[in-house]
């Protein structure tokens, strides 16, 4: 199915509390950076249940903050299963007129997009970041590897002066209830996730996952574990 139309035409005329890390990087890049990468995350045991962030972290040539996308587990509605995703930009001075995106990010400056889906927990889903129009502007699709359904989360324009996506950075599973609060170790939720290796159309080489660890608060309090499987690494974490 092909993606659904751009929305953004009208648009025209810190890293968070996380309890995992992880890296993701291109072997060979072009030095111009990246027009696309697309993140396959699967949370096929994950509890329907809001609470985790399951996110890969970007980040522009020029521009000096980030950006994220990724998924989160929902209570189920209406007897299905849904899936959150999320795509923001931290960086000051992004806009936005798309209809699933606001201003302001985590308190702070940039743009926040969020969509809502039915969606099965068994399938991995493809997060991807692609350019729209210059090197400006960027919008963030939610894909099913299986039903091959296509979500559009949202669009937003950087800064002038951005440039392309850069070929290296990080990831993270975060429980995102305790942002700002005392953490309560070892109390955290269970959840399992796998990270696969992220892919880009603009060429660069394989890309890969590594560096999986746990850190923060409540490290080597959890019950974390990191298996390296096929094209990726499955995380477990939490004890409850």
């Amino acid at each position: 199915m092909k993606p659904a139309a751009v929305l953004v035409g009208a648009c025209f005329p810190p890293l968070a509390y996380a309890n995992v890390g992880l890296s993701w990087k291109f072997n060979d890049p072009p030095q111009t950076g990246l027009k696309d990468v697309t993140f396959p995350i699967n949370m096929a045991k994950a509890r329907h249940e809001t609470g985790y962030y399951l996110a890969q972290q970007f980040s522009f040539k020029g521009m000096k903050r980030p950006g994220y996308i990724g998924i989160q587990p929902r209570p189920d509605s209406k007897g299905r299963s849904i899936v959150h995703a999320a795509f923001s930009s931290f960086q000051g001075g992004t806009a936005t007129c798309h209809p699933r995106c606001r201003s302001g990010a985590d308190g702070g400056r940039g743009v926040s997009c969020a969509i809502d889906v039915p969606g099965d927990y068994a399938h991995t889903y493809n997060l991807t970041v692609e350019n729209v129009r210059d090197n400006t502007t960027w919008r963030g699709l939610l894909v099913d590897t299986v039903t091959k359904k296509t979500h559009e989360i949202g669009a937003w324009t950087l800064p002038s002066g951005a440039g392309k996506i850069r070929s290296s950075q990080v990831g993270f599973v975060e429980y995102f209830p305790w942002n700002g609060h005392q953490r309560i170790c070892p109390r955290q939720p269970k959840i399992e996730a796998t990270f696969y290796n992220p892919w880009s159309n603009t060429g660069g080489g394989a890309g890969v996952v590594a560096g999986v660890h746990d850190y923060g608060d409540c490290k080597g309090s959890e019950n974390f574990t990191s298996t390296k499987v096929v094209g990726g690494y499955t995380v477990n974490y939490g004890r409850v």
